[in-house]
């Protein structure tokens, strides 16, 4: 996993002393009987009780976030009142339905959320809408802004600005000429913030893309988002919440062409002729030979860093994050029993042992076991309530730039439901993601 290192010990002693108490998970859930006997995995993680991110993220422990010279720190967002998708979700504790069994053991994320999307439901959550950076997570968002606005069969050549970019790379490079999908592939798969870079680029460059993610998100009633990087670096204002995350993936799980590129396995990554270097001002020295010339680099696998994919029965999709000031975050879906449940984790320590993905295992049957209660709801993108995921006899008829106009999607009802075309736009920047 690659992200932005400490540059000192001093920064995680100072940090630790402004996140606030660390401390075991509650002895028994809000609402819930008196815990199991049964030991579960140790864990710490951040007291959100008295609400301490509300407005912004926890400190950030290096410069990342530092605007720019002659750039103002960005105004924390508003904070709606009252809170998007009902008042329960304004808690910032765990919040689970009257009678719920205990949280399971060992959850370490400061911010957590099951949603049962089937029925548009939030069945359990921890700080729902507790503001903290997504990491490499808002690349969903990324996706779905360039799914809409670009065509997959567009040809863009990689730029030694791609290149370089900080964090994890797919590997575009000088010269590489890459398909918007292989490059939404090398996005999705691989957490390439150099694929980010090239995609933005492509939807006129890094801030109309911010633009156009914030708009999208802004649309789908995020509002707890704001971007700061295509690909989830780090930046001034950045943030997002374990329920709005949840909203992003499931606008994205509706569009069946980021499903198939989110779940697929491991494709083959195009590769790129020798990158250019700038010959020594001055000759080796006698009897040293030259550096050997550049060479090509052939087409090459990359595989899925999602988990879910191969662990997971009934896996769709999925996005996992990291960065130093987001800690691990992690958004997936996975169909169980004929529901479809979206979990969230924010801000997650994940030690050895404890993984987020032993974690999301035991937030996953939790959540099944809590079906058919709710703490909340996933508004529609209108703000209304949400509504259930469309039924079987819907057709779904996707259109992008080649096809029924820019991001235009049509639902047709079979039952007489009628014709809904829905515009969207959206933009942002990553602190590698894994």
């Amino acid at each position: 996993m690659i992200a932005r290192t400490l540059t000192t010990a001093g920064r995680v002693l100072a940090t630790a002393g402004l996140l606030g108490a660390l401390a075991a998970p509650a002895a028994a859930t809000p609402g819930g009987p008196a815990p199991s006997p049964t030991p579960g995995p140790a864990a710490k993680t951040l007291v959100t009780d008295a609400c301490p991110h509300k407005q912004v993220p926890p400190p950030a422990v290096d410069e990342s976030e530092v605007p720019k010279p002659g750039q103002p720190s960005p105004t924390p967002l508003a904070v709606p009142d009252p809170p998007v998708g009902g008042a329960k979700l304004g808690g910032c504790g765990v919040v689970v339905p009257d009678g719920a069994p205990p949280v399971p053991p060992g959850i370490d994320s400061a911010g957590w959320l099951i949603a049962d999307v089937t029925d548009g439901t939030v069945v359990a959550a921890k700080d729902p809408h507790g503001r903290y950076r997504p990491a490499s997570t808002i690349k969903v968002l990324l996706a779905q802004v360039a799914l809409r606005d670009l065509d997959l069969t567009t040809v863009v050549e990689g730029t030694a600005e791609d290149a370089a970019q900080e964090g994890n790379g797919a590997g575009v490079n000088v010269g590489g000429r890459y398909t918007v999908e292989q490059l939404l592939e090398g996005l999705l798969l691989a957490s390439g913030n150099d694929a980010a870079h090239a995609l933005a680029r492509q939807l006129g460059g890094v801030d109309a893309t911010l633009r156009k993610m914030n708009a999208l998100a802004e649309s789908l009633g995020a509002r707890d988002t704001r971007t700061a990087s295509p690909s989830g670096l780090d930046g001034p204002g950045m943030s997002s919440s374990p329920y709005d995350m949840a909203l992003i993936l499931r606008a994205a799980l509706r569009d069946d062409r980021f499903v198939r590129i989110a779940s697929t396995k491991q494709v083959t990554f195009p590769g790129h002729p020798p990158v250019p270097t700038t010959a020594p001002s001055t000759p080796p020295p006698p009897g040293q030979s030259p550096p050997p010339a550049p060479t090509s680099v052939a087409p090459y696998p990359i595989v899925n860093e999602n988990r879910l994919l191969t662990d997971f029965p009934g896996a769709v999709a999925g996005k996992n994050g990291y960065t130093d000031d987001a800690k691990k975050t992690f958004v997936g879906a996975v169909d169980r029993d004929g529901h479809r449940y979206v979990i969230v984790q924010m801000f997650g320590l994940s030690q050895t042992g404890n993984t987020y993905w032993d974690q999301y295992r035991r937030l996953l049957d939790y959540g099944v076991a809590l079906r058919g209660k709710s703490v909340g709801t996933l508004v529609a993108p209108d703000g209304s309530a949400g509504r259930p995921e469309r039924a079987q006899e819907d057709l779904v008829v996707e259109s992008g730039p080649s096809g029924m106009g820019n991001g235009t999607r049509l639902l047709i009802g079979l039952g007489g439901l009628g014709l809904i075309a829905v515009l969207v736009g959206a933009a942002m920047r990553t602190n590698r993601g894994r």
